[in-house]
């Protein structure tokens, strides 16, 4: 009979567990390989024969255990490549109580971004959801808790970084010998360890935590703005939370070559360089926003999910979702000019598109291994679970919220929990039934279109799940927490209703004609709405009076009608021409979102001409009245709906204008004039110059990447290079990807990049297809990078294309990333039906405008 660890959806027994790890780690950092020795003390529950570790490509060596002053050795020590663990097997049952099992163990650092890994010249670990293997022989699932004493023996001259305060540095022999302070209990994917040439800002203490930002030397001048951005969120995460910080200090280190945006390792932060590093005096708002977002989901982290950790993987989101939504509640507490609720209206937007699917997931799902935890960090879990959070605030209050939020926190300190020991603590703060609103929206994929149509003063509403692919329907219902915003004779007014049934009619409040009405107030709801055509009309008519977020939501509900086939393109159009003089940053963000989705889909030949001088006659006259020099004290608001204009009309529209006035500045720029471009204007100026570029220009993008210390900057080279339409160029830079000057960290946005270049896709599509065991291998197997390469072919446009995706796909399947392999196939399959259906219509309403 087969061994349960043959099973790859094995979970360790709960009857021995963990307490503590003391472990020495001896790094050789040319060989990049490493030993170890550590003592784990266990507590036996029950007596056992076994006892059953995981491991990947690790060596054991010396195994003995230990209990009521006996000691054991292992009658055999069997590894189970499916499960991904080591079985000790003991000749006689091992005793109940408490033991010690002493582990010596030899391994290699990983090749790609997890386990143990090289990063240029800096050794990193990335061990969620389940890496810690690759390093330690240990019990790798997040329900086992223990606490890890650690020393590392490493080549003089490095920095030592891992979870706790230095407390012993001493000479080892040739190696210097670094001892952390032993840790709180903590879940192995939350154990770190950074060695390397790194600098760190002084130190910092907030209420006593002391707080230090490291980076390469030679970005060390780039640390200054994350380390004020942990010292201002960190006070009022434990105000939020009424706990203080549990982990000693907070170390945060930008890494040159990471996975994912950042980890929230408890007490060693560790971030992909741009998540982290920037020049305020250069850089864009938006990676400074980006970077205050990142940071601050790190932060939040160290409560929800290193202090209260979920037991297992599909409960994932509990950390994720909340650390989404409270990255953007304390940022916005501490920027409010910044706005962030809007940027967290577009991260959303990549959620509802997720969601509209019919390959979709619930936020809780069943994951049975740690290759289906990996899937689980989607759009759906952090975004979707997010604005879950978020509306079920807003329907609770934001206190009863918090203190349930409290309770959940002190109940659990230090422990694991699952989702309903929240809705519960939730519920009893709030004296509100929350397992019924919650359970529908988490454990049920999808989300409703909610149909509002008004007759007088009564509001017929119904509501249906919303799919993408027309046609397609099925009978969910949801609780919607709906928050109506409307304007009668007495003036603007809000009113709450739960629609629980399948139709509803509600009485407004109040008395009079009301002249318009939104049913999703300030965006906050996780639902479509589709209008009848009179309250659609009063909407349009009535724009400037609606919320920026609710303007957002009207263009992206229509368009999202449009793709199902519920409302026509030409109608999209005619409201999208209401836009022409709009003077909010988000809003015209997402108007140039749909705009260029047109433009790059839609429309061909004469046709995309005519739409382009279309789009540049709608917006160019505001690019005209602001200009492209900012203004002394100019607004940031202002600064950032140039860029959107400058994105639209250069961008979108190639007018030749504006690249006439983007050329000279992207020139002056590059010999290191500083005022030639505001910097909100970088990205935008120079993908437009790159694309109408010549081979010096290539060249000069090529030799400046590797050498420029700042890493957006680095990022808006590397993306550049993928951007010039010069066929002998797009070729240049599809040989690059192949190459070093590629990082791992970077190569599917620069698939990405070469699949949106008009002139080169082509080739590039056909390079991909016969090399894709490379273009595979180019990702070091890392899952997410491999779901963001197969996510990368949604970008292709036909039919043919399409065919060709699935037969690749079929032939190579990529286990990874099965989810994103169905989501990208429906998603592009739907794109092209839409192409077909709808480019007929776009250029017979073209042919309509003046």
């Amino acid at each position: 009979m087969a061994h349960p660890t043959e099973d790859k959806n094995f979970r360790l027994p709960t009857s021995i567990r963990p307490r503590r790890y003391a472990a020495t780690l001896t790094l050789d950092m040319d060989a990049k390989r490493f030993s170890g020795q550590q003592t784990i003390d266990l507590e036996l529950a029950e007596p056992s024969q076994e006892i059953i570790l995981h491991a990947i490509a690790l060596q054991l060596g010396e195994v003995t255990f230990r209990a009521g002053g006996e000691q054991r050795k292992p009658a055999s020590i069997q590894p189970a490549a499916q499960s991904e663990t080591v079985v000790l097997r003991f000749d006689a049952p091992l005793p109940r109580g408490s033991a010690t099992l002493d582990v010596a163990w030899t391994g290699r650092f990983t090749e790609g971004l997890r386990g143990l890994y090289s990063a240029g010249k800096v050794a990193a670990t990335q061990f969620e959801a389940a890496d810690a293997r690759r390093l330690f022989p240990s019990f790798d699932e997040p329900a086992f808790k223990a606490k890890w004493a650690l020393s590392v023996r490493v080549p003089k001259g490095h920095t030592v970084l891992g979870n706790g305060p230095v407390v012993k540095e001493e000479q080892d022999g040739d190696h210097q010998k670094v001892t952390f302070q032993e840790t709180e209990v903590l879940s192995s994917y939350l154990i770190a360890l950074v060695v390397g040439p790194l600098v760190g800002t002084p130190e910092e203490r907030v209420g006593g935590v002391p707080v230090r930002t490291w980076a390469l030397p030679e970005k060390a001048h780039l640390t200054r703005f994350g380390q004020d951005v942990a010292l201002a969120v960190l006070p009022r995460l434990q105000d939020y939370f009424g706990l203080p910080y549990a982990f000693t200090k907070v170390d945060q280190v930008g890494i040159p070559d990471f996975e994912a945006g950042a980890m929230e390792n408890a007490g060693l932060i560790t971030y992909r360089e741009v998540a982290l590093l920037l020049d305020p005096a250069t850089a864009p708002l938006s990676v400074q926003k980006r970077v205050a977002e990142v940071v601050t989901h790190e932060l939040a982290h160290q409560w929800f999910g290193n202090w209260v950790t979920m037991v297992w993987w599909d409960d994932l989101w509990l950390n994720e979702a909340f650390a989404t939504w409270m990255a953007f509640k304390i940022v916005d507490q501490w920027r409010p000019e910044w706005r962030m609720w809007l940027d967290f209206d577009a991260h959303r937007a990549s959620a509802l598109h997720l969601d509209a699917l019919k390959s979709t997931h619930p936020i809780h799902g069943e994951v049975r291994n740690a290759g289906e935890a990996g899937e689980s960090f989607d759009a759906i879990t952090y975004e979707k679970g997010g604005a879950v959070l978020r509306m079920i605030e807003g329907f609770l209050g934001e206190g009863p919220f918090r203190e349930g939020i409290r309770q959940y926190m002190r109940k659990h300190a230090r422990a694991n929990a699952v989702k309903e020991d929240l809705w519960n603590a939730l519920g009893e703060a709030a004296k509100q039934p929350v397992e019924e609103l919650a359970t529908a929206w988490v454990g049920q994929s999808g989300f409703p279109l909610v149909s509002a149509r008004l007759e007088g003063r009564t509001l017929h509403l119904s509501q249906r799940r919303f799919y993408s692919e027309p046609g397609v329907q099925s009978g969910e219902k949801w609780p919607v927490p709906m928050v109506l915003r409307f304007e009668d004779g007495g003036g603007v007014r809000e009113q709450r209703v739960l629609l629980r049934d399948a139709q509803a009619t509600v009485t407004l409040e109040g008395s009079g004609d009301v002249k318009w009405l939104t049913a999703n107030a300030n965006s906050t709801g996780f639902y479509r709405v589709a209008y009848d055509k009179p309250s659609l009309e009063k909407l349009a008519t009535n724009i400037k009076a609606l919320a920026p977020s609710e303007r957002i939501s009207l263009l992206a509900d229509q368009w999202a009608l449009v793709r199902a086939g519920q409302a026509s393109v030409a109608d999209l159009l005619d409201l999208a021409g209401r836009f022409g003089d709009e003077e909010d940053d988000s809003v015209l963000d997402e108007l140039v979102g749909r705009l260029a989705y047109i433009e790059g889909r839609l429309v061909d030949g004469e046709e995309q001409e005519r739409f382009r001088r279309w789009v540049e006659r709608l917006l160019s006259p505001g690019l005209k009245k602001l200009g492209w020099q900012a203004a002394a004290g100019e607004p940031d608001r202002v600064k950032l709906r140039r860029a959107a204009l400058v994105r639209a009309v250069g961008g979108l529209a190639r007018s030749q204008e504006a690249l006439a006035e983007a050329r000279p500045r992207v020139a002056r720029m590059l010999d290191g004039d500083r005022d030639a471009l505001e910097p909100n204007l970088l990205d935008a100026s120079v993908a437009m110059v790159a694309r109408a570029g010549d081979s010096a220009l290539f060249d000069t993008f090529l030799q400046r990447m590797p050498k420029e210390p700042d890493p957006a900057t680095q990022r808006r080279y590397l993306m550049a290079l993928t951007a010039f339409e010069n066929p002998a160029l797009a070729e240049r830079a599809q040989g690059l990807f192949f190459s070093d000057t590629v990082k791992t960290q970077d190569v599917a946005s620069f698939a990405a990049g070469l699949l949106g270049n008009r002139t080169g896709r082509e080739k590039w599509w056909e390079v991909m297809r016969t090399r894709w065991k490379d273009v595979v291998l180019r990702t070091g197997s890392a899952p997410m990078l491999l779901r963001r390469i197969v996510e990368a072919m949604g970008i292709l446009r036909t039919r043919e294309h399409l065919e060709q995706v699935k037969a690749l796909l079929q032939a190579n399947p990529v286990p990874e990333a099965q989810q994103a392999t169905a989501q990208t196939l429906e998603r592009l399959s739907q794109d092209v039906a839409l192409r077909e259906r709808c480019a007929p219509e776009v250029a017979a309403w073209l042919k309509k405008q003046p």
